[in-house]
C-alpha cells in the first residue's frame, strides 16, 4: 500500500560517514538529498567544510557568500518549497548534515520562525560594526535586549549583529508547516577510538588537497575572519598561518583539536535528539538503515 513519501534525517558526528550513507539510501529509495550543514551553504568553502564533490545531487549547497548569515529559521524556510515540491510529486527526501539544530528545527516543525532580516536594517548594523566596532554593538544589545545578550557569545560579531536584527525587526514570525511526510531520523554512532583517527587523517588530507590555497582565495576575494563563513572549523587557524602568526603544523593541530571537540558536542546533541534511531558504525550501516526504513515506513 502506498502511504506517501518519507523524509529521513541522517545524523552523526563529523567524519562518521553521514554523506556516504545518505547517498546510498538516496540511490536505493529514489530520494532527493538536502544539505543540513551550516557551513556547506557557503560558496568557495568546499575543502574545509568537506562538501560533497557530486554537488548536483544536493539541495542547499553553495547558496550563500561567506559574509552572509544563515540561521536555522532561514534553513527551514528555504527547505519548505523544496519539500512541498517533492511531496507533491511523491518523492522521498533525505536531509543530511552535522548541524543538529537545523534538523531538529525542521523535523519538529518549530513554530514562529523568524523571517529573513530587513536588508536595510542589516546594512545599517553592518555599517555601524565597521565604523564603531563590536564593543559598541554589544553595549547596545545589553541595554536593549539583556535576555538575548545573556544567551549568545558576545565575542562573536555575527551572533551579536543577528541578535540586534531580531531586537529591532518587528516583522511577525512566519507560520511553518511541513507537508505530511512520514518522518524518521537515524544517527550514526562511532566509537571515539575509531572516530579520532579518522578526524586526524581527514584533516591532513584536506590540507594536502588545498585547504590553505582555498582559504587564501577567500581572503583575496575580500572575505575574512569576521565573516560568518569563517566560523567553520579550521579557517581561522589557517588565516593565522597565512598571516605568519603560527606555523602550519600548529594550524593543523589546532584544527584537529577543535574538530574533536565539535564531534564530542555533536554526540552529546544526538543523545538528546527526539525519536532518533542509532546505527552502530561497525554493524554495516546501509543494511541496518534499510531494515529500519522497511520496518518503520511500511
Amino acid at each position: 500500500m502506498n502511504v506517501g513519501p518519507f523524509m529521513l534525517a541522517v545524523m552523526g558526528p563529523t567524519a562518521s560517514g553521514k554523506s556516504a550513507l545518505a547517498e546510498e539510501l538516496a540511490d536505493k529509495f529514489d530520494a532527493q538529498l538536502i544539505n543540513a550543514d551550516a557551513f556547506q551553504v557557503y560558496r568557495g568553502m568546499d575543502i574545509g567544510t568537506a562538501k560533497p564533490t557530486n554537488k548536483d545531487r544536493y539541495h542547499l549547497l553553495d547558496i550563500k557568500s561567506p559574509n552572509e548569515s544563515f540561521s536555522s529559521g532561514e534553513f527551514c524556510l528555504t527547505c519548505l518549497p523544496i519539500l512541498e515540491d517533492l511531496y507533491e510529486h511523491g518523492k522521498n527526501a533525505i536531509v543530511v548534515g552535522g548541524t543538529g539544530l537545523y534538523i531538529r528545527a525542521l523535523f519538529e516543525s518549530y513554530d514562529g520562525l523568524a523571517p529573513a532580516p530587513d536588508p536595510a536594517l542589516r546594512e545599517q548594523i553592518n555599517a555601524r560594526y565597521a565604523s564603531e566596532g563590536l564593543d559598541s554593538l554589544v553595549s547596545e544589545l545589553v541595554s536593549s535586549n539583556p535576555t538575548a545578550a545573556e544567551k549568545i557569545d558576545l565575542k562573536n560579531p555575527a551572533r551579536v549583529k543577528r541578535a540586534l536584527e531580531r531586537t529591532y525587526d518587528k516583522t511577525p514570525p512566519i507560520p511553518f508547516h511541513l507537508p505530511p511526510f512520514r518522518r524518521l531520523k537515524v544517527g550514526i554512532n562511532v566509537d571515539s577510538a575509531l572516530l579520532v583517527p579518522r578526524i586526524h587523517q581527514r584533516t591532513r588530507n584536506m590540507m594536502h588537497n588545498g585547504w590553505v590555497e582555498e582559504t587564501q582565495d577567500l581572503l583575496t576575494q575580500g572575505y575574512g575572519p569576521s565573516d560568518p563563513g569563517f566560523r567553520a572549523i579550521g579557517y581561522q587557524a589557517i588565516v593565522e598561518y597565512l598571516r605568519q602568526q603560527t606555523d602550519l603544523e600548529q594550524a593543523v593541530a589546532t584544527t584537529i583539536v577543535d574538530t574533536e571537540r565539535y564531534a564530542k558536542r555533536q554526540r552529546t546533541w544526538l543523545r538528546s535528539e527526539p525519536d532518533l534511531i542509532m546505527l552502530d558504525s561497525q554493524e554495516g550501516l546501509l543494511p541496518r538503515a534499510m531494515n529500519i526504513l522497511g520496518d518503520c515506513l511500511q
